[in-house]
């Protein structure tokens, strides 16, 4: 089991601030996002904080929306917009909403939430690129529920049609959706297979062990033919015992003074 060290504990103390107001949230699916976004922000992605539409930015769209809580935190940490505005979240005014939208805060590329959209506009921001013959790269995270959908693998051919190597997706595999497990609502195995065949350089990791996930981005692209696909493997409320691997904890609403303690004191 991998042992959280004090930024992902810090991380996930400001998603816990994000929701201590309102009560409100989708807490597990954050949880398990939380160290593929450390480390695409820390150490892979290229982008200016005080310049969000700076033209050679790396592009990255969180397609799974409503893990969002994880995706403030972090914009919120490396200086996009201040971290007092984050308990505002879900308020009538607040650029902070349920899902995140495109204009409304900086660092977001698309509004999401629909799910299976993220894929396809990835694909077709990687496609500008190359014809445009710009530098950038766009990453996509995807959760696991999500790829039920159709449109992800119609927009996985189309990136391997187009060679897109500039293309990496990273799935959340956490194996449970908002109301059962992956493999009890619609089985994905084999899925790395399955992500081959659609013509994906294909790797597997720890998506909590940070090394590791530094490690493999330092190797992309994987082919410089093909886009790539990045199974991490999660533990849906990670950081939380009492969340880990619970669907009810998918989204929260009226959260007890007590459990906004415990989590706090998970945090230590």
């Amino acid at each position: 089991m991998t042992i959280l060290d004090r930024r992902s504990k810090d991380l996930r103390q400001l998603v816990v601030s994000i929701v201590e107001v309102e009560r409100r949230g989708h807490i597990g699916p954050a949880m398990s996002l939380i160290e593929i976004l450390r480390v695409l922000y820390d150490s892979f992605l290229n982008y200016r904080p005080t310049e969000p539409n700076w033209s050679d930015r790396d592009r990255f769209i969180l397609s799974k929306g409503h893990g969002c809580l994880a995706l403030y935190a972090v914009l919120a940490d490396k200086g996009f917009f201040p971290k007092e505005e984050l308990p505002t979240f879900c308020q009538p005014t607040s650029r902070l909403g349920g899902h995140p939208e495109k204009g409304k805060l900086p660092g977001i590329e698309a509004s999401t939430g629909a799910l299976g959209h993220g894929l396809p506009i990835g694909v077709g921001v990687a496609l500008a690129a190359k014809i445009r013959k710009q530098s950038y790269r766009v990453v996509v995270i995807t959760g696991d529920g999500e790829i039920n959908e159709g449109s992800v693998w119609e927009a996985a051919m189309s990136a391997t049609k187009h060679k897109l190597s500039n293309l990496t997706v990273f799935v959340d595999y956490n194996k449970l959706q908002s109301y059962g497990t992956t493999q009890e609502v619609l089985d994905l195995e084999p899925l790395a297979d399955k992500w081959r065949s659609f013509g994906f350089e294909v790797e597997e990791v720890d998506g909590h062990d940070v090394n590791a996930l530094e490690q493999l981005m330092k190797r992309l692209p994987i082919n410089s033919q093909k886009p790539t696909a990045v199974i991490c493997h999660t533990i849906k409320g990670k950081g939380f015992p009492f969340a880990e691997g619970q669907a009810e904890w998918h989204h929260r609403s009226r959260l007890k003074e007590e459990e906004i303690v415990a989590m706090y004191e998970c945090l230590r």
